[in-house]
């Protein structure tokens, strides 16, 4: 089942899908995907399948969407989560590194990214993206992916500009017993993506989410990205370093797990055959749309705007 968050001119309104061309409309009580997390299952299976059998249709083409979720509690995202990337890494953990994106980042399919000058380069990252139904905490590995309500597609737009400036190259104060005041200093550097990952707009999520159920195997998608349709990346889930399971179970021994948080898996980085890699594809200097389509989830599109 796929479904997704549209905007209407009486509010928010969840649709399934009934065909490649038309959606059908839900009850007015779901406005949101987060209305169906926490509750029955059956309930909102139930009036999923109602709206498939009578409730009103209305054309894909026509829809004006937004985020799925559109104020999830957060947004995890996992850093340099590709097989391509232990090449690349000079030092860095065995285990999954996160960072946290703010919901007001987020913006449906369709809508248009901003870049300003002031940003610098900016480039998309296409992901697979996870949305938790059951929450928890310490959740063990065989059980996560029970905790998976679906998957949908994020576009984890980054500007290394505004990384390079929000990076600070310091002596870190260590305890060392040893030394006459107790401490010792290592030369650290450490950067903050507040700017450069949570800019307004730099959230693409959507529009699709294909419950849980539908996909067999998570590990198993193709995920492509082109700009102005011309193929930059052509990669599969197959190539996450670090497992849905995995991440899932060792995200929520740290953070508690909620209905509604939103966990991408880490950007799709294998280029296509004809062209350069993800990060050269600088948003702000060429504009243009970008394309994110990730096998039986869809296809999230955004224009760029520049202000």
């Amino acid at each position: 089942m796929k479904l997704g968050t549209i905007e209407r001119p009486d509010g928010a309104r969840v649709v399934v899908a009934v065909s490649d061309d038309h959606v059908a409309l839900l009850p007015s009580g779901y406005s949101d995907l987060a209305d169906m997390l926490g509750g029955p299952e059956a309930e909102w299976r139930r009036a999923a399948e109602v709206a498939v059998s009578s409730g009103e249709r209305l054309r894909t083409a026509d829809l004006s969407w937004l985020p799925p979720v559109r104020r999830p509690p957060k947004i995890l995202c996992v850093a340099l989560n590709n097989s391509a990337n232990p090449d690349r890494i000079l030092s860095g953990p065995d285990t999954p590194a996160m960072f946290v994106k703010p919901s007001s980042s987020l913006i449906g399919h369709g809508k248009p990214i901003i870049v300003k000058d002031k940003y610098g380069r900016v480039h998309p990252e296409p992901e697979l993206a996870v949305i938790i139904g059951t929450g928890g905490a310490d959740i063990p590995l065989e059980d996560a992916l029970g905790h998976v309500f679906g998957y949908t597609i994020i576009n984890d737009i980054t500007s290394p500009t505004m990384r390079d400036h929000d990076t600070f190259h310091y002596r870190a104060i260590h305890p060392d017993p040893d030394n006459p005041d107790g401490v010792r200093h290592v030369e650290s550097w450490v950067s903050y993506p507040a700017r450069y990952k949570g800019a307004d707009t730099f959230g693409p999520l959507g529009p699709w989410v294909t419950t849980a159920d539908a996909i067999a195997d998570p590990h198993a998608l193709r995920i492509t990205c082109t700009h102005d349709d011309r193929l930059v990346t052509d990669d599969n889930t197959a190539n996450l370093r670090f497992s849905v399971s995995e991440i899932i179970s060792f995200a929520s021994g740290y953070l508690t797990l909620e209905p509604g948080d939103v966990i991408a898996m880490g950007t799709a980085l294998k280029s296509s055959a004809k062209g350069g890699a993800v990060q050269n594809v600088d948003l702000t200097r060429l504009g243009g749309t970008i394309e994110v389509s990730i096998e039986q989830i869809g296809v999230l599109s955004n224009p760029v705007e520049h202000r």
